[in-house]
């Protein structure tokens, strides 16, 4: 992706495409890199500082599908707080490589994606700002269209902040690791400073907020290596305790919550759990991909662990269930497991409840694109 462009953002925010295979990808040299990149994409043109504090509203259009949200700075103070609510948990190691990033390169070069529970006066202040041209438009090559506006006037911003403020809480959508990586940079610099405020530019990360009635939220498939020693209808009759089984002609894109294809030997099966067998105390455990785990990857093909066994792999709805067809059709996979997705309704209970959502449960489109905007740390 970046061989033959050296102004790929990917040198800022992955400098390790710089290095031989085998360079640690969070030693020093790596992460210097990264500000050297950036210095340069600024000194040659590509990037420029505004000259004034100023609001971006940025909306994302793929296909039918159009959103847009409000970037800005959020408050560190806040995330640790639990007004930005998180639904993940975090990797230490991949918390701390953010952080040193963030440290050597002075800059947070990417967004995290928030969710609001959506209101109509915040509604009518996007609408009344975009009824202008945007500052920035372009189409990225995997069909997505990025819009950006610049928000200067004194009187949006205004408009914005009150009623931003309005707001119970915030939810963190996309980016655990990055907001993570800021609020321990911010441990990091307060303690270097006697004369800290809160004020400080590492008080705040960069965060792109959204509406929860315009985001939406793809599957995420499953597909696995081997039947655990069982051969199909092994399987199948296993299953039959907790769904109910019934043979398909065509694929099963499910079409409801608790509702699931399978694909064996060629053969496609929609399952359906039975709702004796559902957790209705905890809202996580009614997400469907933690449903599949709980009653029949965990008990029948034995899958303790998604994020460890290597006999699972994962695949985003956006490629079709046809892709799960051509893995197991391959000799690949033994098995596959088309999902219905997880709504944003379903996410923010979890959050409410200080859950975590189950692994590979969420595939956001259309994505955030790095380096449309960047977080510079004032010297």
């Amino acid at each position: 992706m970046v061989k033959g462009n050296p102004a790929s953002f990917l040198r800022v925010s992955k400098p390790e495409v710089d290095f031989k295979a085998g360079t640690p990808v969070y030693s020093e040299q790596v992460y210097q890199r990264s500000k050297q990149n950036l210095q340069r994409l600024i000194d040659d043109g590509f990037m420029c500082r505004d000259g004034e504090l100023c609001f971006y509203l940025y909306r994302l259009t793929m296909n039918e599908q159009s959103q847009t949200g409000l970037m800005a700075l959020s408050s560190v103070e806040e995330y640790n707080n639990g007004q930005i609510k998180k639904h993940e948990h975090t990797r230490p190691e991949q918390v701390n490589d953010r952080a040193n990033h963030i440290m050597y390169t002075q800059a947070q070069v990417g967004p995290v994606l928030s969710i609001f529970r959506h209101r109509p006066e915040i509604e009518a202040i996007f609408e009344k700002i975009t009824q202008v041209s945007p500052e920035y438009d372009f189409e990225s090559e995997d069909g997505v269209s990025h819009q950006i506006w610049v928000v200067i006037d004194a009187e949006n911003i205004e408009a914005l902040v009150l009623a931003f403020a309005e707001l119970e809480c915030l939810y963190i959508a996309d980016g655990h690791h990055r907001s993570a990586a800021a609020a321990e940079v911010a441990r990091r610099l307060k303690e270097k400073n006697p004369s800290h405020t809160g004020q400080e530019h590492y008080n705040f990360f960069l965060n792109v907020m959204f509406p929860d009635d315009r985001l939406r939220i793809l599957p995420y498939y499953r597909v696995v290596r081997d039947l655990n020693g069982m051969t199909a209808v092994q399987l199948l009759e296993k299953a039959t305790r907790n769904f109910s089984v019934t043979p398909r002609s065509e694929p099963v894109i499910p079409n409801k919550n608790h509702r699931f294809g399978l694909y064996c030997e060629k053969k496609w099966y929609e399952l359906e759990a039975k709702e004796e067998n559902l957790d209705t105390r905890h809202p996580s455990q009614l997400i469907d991909s933690a449903v599949l785990s709980n009653n029949l990857l965990l008990p029948i093909l034995g899958i303790k662990n998604l994020r460890t066994d290597k006999r699972i792999d994962f695949i985003g709805g956006i490629r079709g269930v046809g892709e799960l067809v051509r893995l197991v059709d391959s000799g690949e996979y033994a098995v596959a497991f088309s999902l219905y997705p997880a709504s944003v309704e379903q996410l923010l209970k979890v959050a409410d409840a200080g859950e975590v959502m189950p692994p590979k449960s969420t595939w956001f489109e259309p994505k955030l694109r790095s380096g449309m905007v960047v977080n510079l740390f004032d010297e």
